[in-house]
């Protein structure tokens, strides 16, 4: 199989694969992001952020997170060096803690991949964070971002949020919900 780059924009490629029987097979390709799962344990609460969402034209709250590469450049540059994506995103993930929620990560695991489908590449990895302490710095937010990171809400109240869409992204969403419940934060009804 061969792959050819034919349309490139800042934060998609259209990539065309030759299968081996000669058909074409299109994929539009996204640099990875990473989403985290901030845990007061204590409390029974998780950190939800509340962003403003241009593409929503609303607030929706949100696990804090990002991409892993900047550029299409830079996750190009990563796969030809053939390295862990998963310490990559693990990176990310620790840095965006700090940057958007406030929170320095001492200790993060790797919860799961989720994969967007066969025609978008655009995974996302989702971690846990357990053991943090709030960052002397506060928020690094980046020019034009719109974030409340003060939202700690109780298992059963992220339960509630994602049940009735307050949640918008609905995958991350999927994956919180399977983690409370996986997790026996929260009763199954």
């Amino acid at each position: 199989m061969s792959e050819e780059i034919v349309a490139k924009g800042k934060i998609f490629e259209l990539v065309q694969i030759k299968q081996d029987d000669g058909r074409i097979f299109e994929v539009a390709r996204r640099a990875p992001g990473v989403r985290v799962i901030i845990v007061d344990d204590a409390a029974k609460k998780i950190l939800l952020t509340k962003e403003f969402r241009h593409e929503l034209e609303e607030w929706d709250y949100r696990l804090p997170g990002r991409k892993v590469f900047d550029t299409l450049d830079e996750f190009a540059a990563f796969r030809m060096r053939d390295e862990d994506i998963l310490l990559a995103a693990k990176a990310k993930a620790v840095a965006e803690a700090r940057e958007e929620a406030g929170i320095e990560v001492e200790e993060i695991e790797f919860v799961e991949k989720s994969t967007l489908g066969a025609t978008v590449e655009w995974d996302l990895y989702v971690f846990v964070a357990h053991k943090w302490s709030l960052s002397s710095a506060g928020q690094e937010l980046e020019i034009g971002e719109m974030i409340e990171a003060d939202v700690w809400v109780g298992f059963e109240e992220a339960r509630r949020m994602i049940l009735v869409g307050d949640m918008k992204e609905g995958r991350v969403a999927l994956i919180l919900l399977q983690w409370l419940e996986g997790n026996g934060h929260v009763a199954a009804k």
